[in-house]
This record gives structure tokens, C-alpha cells and sequence, in this order.
């Protein structure tokens, strides 16, 4: 059986300000930071890891990172096709700026923004190398709630209809014979039983 977490990255200011960020790199606030040190804690204390595998984009990697040096894991490597769906025009804009510089219906407008059955695909493309290199382990994914949220309709459409990702909530699915099982889900007990964030 193995098994993978899904990890998203901590709080940035970007996500506080309602600020699009797409594949734009951003880095983590003090929030952030203190959140994935809580997780890595909680992580701590629960079952064992195998490996980290992140993101390349500054949020995911300092979330890794913070995770990495708690459960004295290395990060395997960083993979591209972890990062947040593309936002394309629309990276660094709030939904306000968005309606001003577009229109209401901005949404239907071809604004570069990454398809989401590529975004999806890209997210199942790399489960799917995890299932062939590392069969039978347990592995950590840091990513981003969108890619994860597209990620885990594809592999569990019937679970998952919707999904909304906190900041540092982990997601555990298990993959035997072929088929896979949720045992947990946007999970941030951690946050909880630290600071208010």
C-alpha cells in the first residue's frame, strides 16, 4: 500500500489579501511559517514518512522545508508539475482589480490561465510516478490547494465534487490494488491545538 499526504503550503500575505497567485512566486508570512511548524510538530508525533517531495515555488519549498528538518527527511526534489495551476493575467490581482480591469464576467474571458483538466492531468501525471518509483512508501506532497483540490477530483470524482484546502491541512489518500481511499481530509487539528490563526 502507499500512501501520500497532501500538504498545503502555509498562509502568505497574497492569500490574506485575496491576491490571485497562480504559479507567482511568493513566500510564506510569519502566519505561514508559524503553521508549518505546527504541522511539522504534529507530523512528529504521528506515524513515519518516507519522503518530502515539493513544489518549486518559495511557498511550498519553505513549507517543505520547516517539515524537513522536523522529521529529519531530506526533500527529495522539487517538481514543477506541484505548482499551483497558472493564473496567467490574472496573477497578482484581486478579485476587485480583476472586475475593474475586465468586467464581472472576467471569468470567461481567455486570460492565460492554465486549463483545469491540463492542471489536473499535470497533478495526476505525478501521482502516478510516485505510484511506479516509490510503491509501498509513504510520501508527503507539499503543493497548493487548487492543484491538490484538481488532483483529488480526478483520482476520487465521486468523493470529491468540491474541495476547499486550508493553509497547511493535510490530505491522506491510499492507493492499494489500484484503488485509492481517503482516510483524511483538509485536515488542520494542528492549527487548532496551537495559536489561533
Amino acid at each position: 500500500m502507499t500512501t501520500i499526504g497532501f500538504v498545503r503550503h502555509g498562509i502568505t500575505d497574497w492569500n490574506i489579501q485575496g491576491i490571485a497567485q497562480g504559479s507567482a512566486d511568493v513566500s510564506l508570512n510569519d502566519t505561514g511559517l508559524q503553521q508549518a511548524e505546527a504541522l511539522a510538530e504534529r507530523l512528529a508525533r504521528e506515524d513515519e514518512w518516507d519522503r518530502i517531495i515539493s513544489s518549486d515555488l518559495a511557498r511550498a519549498k519553505e513549507t517543505a522545508e520547516i517539515i524537513r528538518k522536523k522529521l529529519n527527511l531530506s526533500v527529495s526534489h522539487f517538481d514543477v508539475r506541484l505548482r499551483e495551476r497558472s493564473g496567467g493575467k490574472i496573477e497578482g490581482t484581486t478579485e476587485n482589480e480583476r472586475i475593474e480591469k475586465w468586467g464581472a464576467d472576467w471569468r470567461t474571458l481567455d486570460l492565460d490561465m492554465e486549463n483545469l483538466d491540463d492542471a489536473a492531468e499535470r497533478g495526476i501525471s505525478f501521482v502516478e510516478d510516485v505510484l511506479v518509483n516509490f510503491k509501498g512508501q509513504r510520501i508527503l506532497l507539499v503543493s497548493h490547494g487548487a492543484l491538490i483540490g484538481l488532483t483529488l477530483k480526478k483520482l476520487l470524482p465521486e468523493q470529491f465534487t468540491e474541495t476547499s484546502l486550508d493553509n497547511t491541512s493535510i490530505t491522506i489518500l491510499t492507493n492499494a490494488e489500484s484503488k485509492w481511499d481517503c482516510s483524511l481530509y483538509n485536515c488542520t487539528v494542528h492549527l487548532e491545538n496551537s495559536k489561533s490563526y
